[in-house]
């Protein structure tokens, strides 16, 4: 489809979710991007930008949304849509970071999820999947290196070469988005690829982004970093001490910064925790903590917490695979 198509397309959607215009001025507002899809390349090139910088804003309709379903087969189209747009302009760093985060969380709830599930049933089938989840994880991860090195040129090759010093570069609270998410996508996709040791090889590199997010602000959407190291602590090369106890501490400040209304903190806590500990009681009473959060009470948290939810169940009805009684 041209992209002029896609543009019109897309006002028209953005003007009956009231995220551009409303009322009278929709009309004039659509008058006025016909005239200048009309007109020169780079006035056509501002469009883009204008309604890309609204498509990368958007997510609240998404993230409220209580049918996953719906979701995993709403989202596809809306993440080819953004790299439509990127192709048109590729450093539009809103949309860079909205690929990002859009394919690293459709992946992890709906192509992970999947691939864990079929474990049990199809192990060919779980393989399949988890090589789609690592393409897409990476798609996520190659997005964020982009949005990162529009706003530092050579980021990603300095980043390669000492992960450490590269990381000294990010010092606002705005650029943790693209750092977090770039880890974020990074890490799983190491998660998913435990026979290829170039991809383990970037171990250093997520940590680095992860610990500069946790350096720069610990709160960052509601303790997402400590959220993530409880995965990660028992993984992470070198570390001092206990890692289960570090994961533990991790627990702990993620559940006190989201209040407890997360399910994402228990969940990890139960399957790493808990299962490496073998104990299945902390481990039931981790996963009844997560479903018992009523995904309504926050609605800007509804899905996350509903594909959360659907983890718990199915690793509480693993329990007699994960413990050794």
């Amino acid at each position: 489809m041209d992209v002029t198509a896609q543009i019109l397309g897309l006002l028209a959607l953005l003007i009956l979710r009231g995220k551009v215009l409303s009322g009278s001025r929709a009309l004039a507002g659509a008058a006025m991007l016909v005239a200048l899809l009309a007109s020169a390349g780079c006035v056509k090139k501002i469009a883009i930008n204008k309604i890309g910088d609204a498509l990368a804003s958007g997510g609240a309709t998404f993230s409220s949304d209580d049918d996953p379903e719906l979701i995993r087969q709403a989202v596809p189209f809306s993440l080819k849509l953004m790299e439509s747009f990127l192709a048109e302009s590729p450093k539009h760093r809103g949309l860079l970071l909205a690929a990002c985060k859009g394919f690293t969380e459709y992946t992890y709830a709906f192509v992970q999820q999947d691939a864990d599930e079929a474990e049990g049933r199809n192990l060919e089938a779980a393989k399949v999947l988890r090589v789609r989840a690592r393409h897409l994880y990476l798609r996520a991860r190659d997005y964020g290196l982009r949005g990162l090195d529009a706003r530092h040129p050579g980021f990603a090759k300095s980043l390669r070469d000492d992960p450490r010093a590269a990381v000294k570069r990010i010092r606002s609270a705005k650029e943790l988005p693209l750092v977090y998410w770039t880890a974020a996508s990074w890490g799983l996709a190491i998660s998913t690829s435990k026979d290829n040791p170039e991809l383990i090889a970037d171990q250093p590199i997520v940590e680095a982004l992860i610990d500069r997010t946790l350096e720069i602000d610990e709160g960052f959407e509601n303790g997402a970093a400590h959220a993530f190291l409880i995965n990660y602590e028992p993984n992470r090369p070198g570390g001092k001490g206990d890692p289960l106890e570090r994961s533990r501490k991790h627990f702990e400040r993620a559940v006190e910064l989201s209040h407890g209304e997360l399910a994402a903190p228990f969940v990890a806590m139960a399957e790493t925790v808990s299962v490496q500990k073998q104990d299945r009681a902390e481990f039931k009473s981790l996963l009844e903590r997560a479903l018992a959060i009523d995904p309504d009470a926050k609605p800007e948290w509804r899905l996350e917490n509903m594909v959360m939810q659907r983890r718990a169940r199915w690793l509480l009805a693993r329990g007699d695979e994960l413990f050794v009684e």
